[in-house]
């Protein structure tokens, strides 16, 4: 072998060493803290206008029904509740009731006379969004209500508790 290609070999093999005995880059880490939080979520939403007419014989006691609503709920909690309460009392002889359709693993307590004082009308509602469900309402008229009576009345649905 001629001595300048001896030499070539020897600087390739002397440097193959020193980069093979070089130290190696020490890995550098970065430590950051991420603080997370998940809330309640809890939504109610209603669709539709009922409209609810009594036409009867005087002194008779009716009922009419309507189903043009319907009701969506999301919650993230377990065992949630749906109640019901009217913002103002009902005329003499006139009943308003309703009754919600229960989404998945719910359980509805059927028809329900309102007051101002709130009532359960869907129980145990956990972790889901159910859109589009049934509601029902009823309207009862005893002779007490007379004739030409008419008005509105706001119906509060509020989703609470769960865990």
């Amino acid at each position: 072998m001629t001595s300048a290609k001896h030499f070539a070999l020897s600087a390739l093999a002397l440097a193959a060493l020193v980069a093979g005995s070089a130290p190696a880059a020490r890995a550098q880490t970065a430590v950051q803290t991420v603080k997370f939080e998940v809330l309640a979520i809890n939504r109610i939403a209603v669709s539709g206008t009922p409209t609810l007419t009594i036409r009867a014989n005087p002194g008779q006691t009716t009922t009419v029904t309507s189903t043009a609503a319907t009701w969506s709920v999301t919650t993230n909690q377990i065992g949630a509740k749906v109640t019901a309460a009217l913002a103002e009392p009902m005329p003499n002889g006139l009943t308003l009731a309703l009754s919600l359709g229960a989404p998945a693993g719910a359980s509805s307590t059927g028809l329900q006379p309102l007051s101002t004082t709130p009532v359960n009308v869907v129980t145990n509602v956990s972790r889901l969004s159910a859109a589009d469900l049934p509601m029902t309402y009823k309207l009862d008229a005893n002779v007490a209500a007379g004739t030409n009576l008419s008005g509105t009345r706001a119906v509060m649905l509020t989703i609470t508790g769960g865990v």
